[in-house]
């Protein structure tokens, strides 16, 4: 819609977890630096979550197009599955087939699978998005396919990606010995206001087929106070402000049209009402929550600030003298060598009041808009249509005057020409037999390139 106007190669705030955009936020790299460190160590269970929008499957995607050959990935969606559906639907992901096949035999054939693939030097790699659709009998389940080892390591990894409600799943009593097999997890934390502003223009840099478009800070620091950081929450904000921005022919968002906007994303029920004061200049989000490392004994231990839906970041147990944070750096640049020790942190809860709006409001894939900004897109739209039909026909009537004039050079060049004669202000005269007036003694000053631009321009012969 908007994308000739701003000169954008696409929508640079689409909804779909495109990994081309994502933005390596602080938070979104220490997440890709412990599933990295998990693959690498051929851990047994890696455990992402974060809040709805937050990111998540837009960073499985970045890590998979990254994985090396050497790696057979099977991955699940639809986790609405008893535990035997579940099993199933495993094997048909890494080709096999099921059908016909009791339970044992397909745990036979899967382990089979298994075994052959680690001859063949290749990792299996199974990804669960959306983990906390499934029951404590599937997640069971899990735990009883990860039982699959040699001496040395796992033939099969998993990593379960979900909401916060699967850390309270996998703290259940039944789930001890799943959660004891957890080497790596991370909660994903929203975005802060600075980080905001720059996920923002890393977007609209990364579509730009021109000189980008820059949102100021003071329109960033409204869009996070409203999203909270959440990144499906910002996208759905800045898309709209571009939608705005088209139909009022604008290229700036200063804070007033950002206002204007959330006024409107408000008024047609896209967003929730809010009380207001996350409107304000320079209003801010609740910082983020703090980073905290587990200890083994209680890696998913529920707390009154858990419950109150204010999540700590959880960061895989440390097994080395090194602290979480070096451990973190390390990875980022090199290889793990050695698993992790075992350090405890206070948690810091989210200092967000209890009576503030829900954080993850449900948002459509389009937004919806007032009949007048509807109304200004589609008159805008019209008149662009209408442009084009007038250069078309500007551009036929001009391929037409070319055709025209070169078959009268082909004609001149075919016939017998008369004698030169000069003309009473000296200059020379060709005379072709047969042939009437020339065009070009119509208008004897203009040139073939002059009568070009005229045509172009919409200029009439003078």
């Amino acid at each position: 819609m908007y994308e000739r106007f701003y000169q954008l190669r696409e929508r640079p705030f689409a909804l779909s977890p495109d990994p081309e955009y994502l933005y390596p936020s602080r938070v979104h790299q220490e997440a890709l630096d412990y599933l990295r460190y998990g693959l690498e160590s051929q851990a047994g269970f890696i455990v992402i979550t974060g809040e709805i929008g937050s990111g998540k499957t837009t960073l499985l995607q970045s890590l998979l197009r990254n994985l090396d050959s050497q790696t057979s990935v099977g991955r699940i969606v639809n986790t609405m599955l008893e535990p035997r559906e579940l099993l199933e639907t495993i094997m048909i992901d890494f080709g096999l087939d099921p059908s016909g096949r009791s339970k044992p035999l397909m745990l036979r054939d899967l382990s089979q699978y298994l075994v052959d693939q680690r001859l063949a030097g290749r990792l299996v790699l199974l990804v669960i998005d959306e983990a906390h659709n499934l029951g404590l009998c599937s997640l069971e389940e899990l735990h009883m396919l990860s039982n699959h080892a040699t001496e040395k390591s796992k033939l099969l990894q998993i990593v379960l990606v979900g909401q916060p409600n699967l850390r309270d799943k996998l703290a259940a009593p039944e789930l001890e010995q799943l959660r004891q097999r957890i080497t790596v997890s991370y909660h994903l934390p929203p975005l802060d206001a600075e980080e905001t502003g720059k996920y923002i223009n890393h977007r609209l840099r990364r579509a730009a087929l021109a000189t980008p478009l820059e949102f100021p800070r003071e329109a960033t620091d409204l869009i996070h106070a409203r999203s909270r950081g959440v990144p499906r929450i910002i996208n759905v904000i800045c898309d709209a402000a571009l939608v705005f921005g088209y139909a009022e022919e604008r290229r700036t968002f200063d804070a007033p049209m950002i206002r204007e906007v959330l006024t409107e994303l408000e008024a047609t029920g896209v967003l929730p009402a809010d009380t207001g004061s996350s409107l304000a200049a320079g209003a801010s989000a609740p910082p983020a929550a703090a980073v905290r490392t587990q200890t083994s004994s209680e890696p998913f231990a529920a707390s009154p600030a858990h419950a109150a839906s204010a999540m700590p970041v959880m960061t895989p147990r440390v097994t080395s003298s090194t602290s979480a944070s070096a451990s973190a750096t390390a990875l980022a640049t090199a290889p793990p060598v050695a698993a992790p020790t075992s350090t405890t942190s206070s948690a810091a809860p989210d200092p967000a009041p209890a009576s503030a709006p829900t954080r993850e409001p449900a948002t459509p894939a389009q937004p919806a808009y007032s009949a007048a900004v509807l109304a200004a897109i589609e008159q805008r739209e019209q008149a662009l249509r209408q442009r084009e039909l007038e250069l078309a026909e500007q551009r036929r009537v001009l391929a037409e005057e070319y055709r025209l004039l070169r078959q009268q050079h082909a004609a001149q060049a075919a016939a017998s020409a008369e004698p030169v004669t000069a003309t009473s202000h000296g200059h020379v005269r060709l005379h072709v037999a047969g042939s009437g007036p020339s065009r070009f003694d119509a208008v004897r000053a203009e040139s073939f390139w002059d009568r070009v631009k005229r045509i172009m321009l919409g200029v009439s012969a003078s």
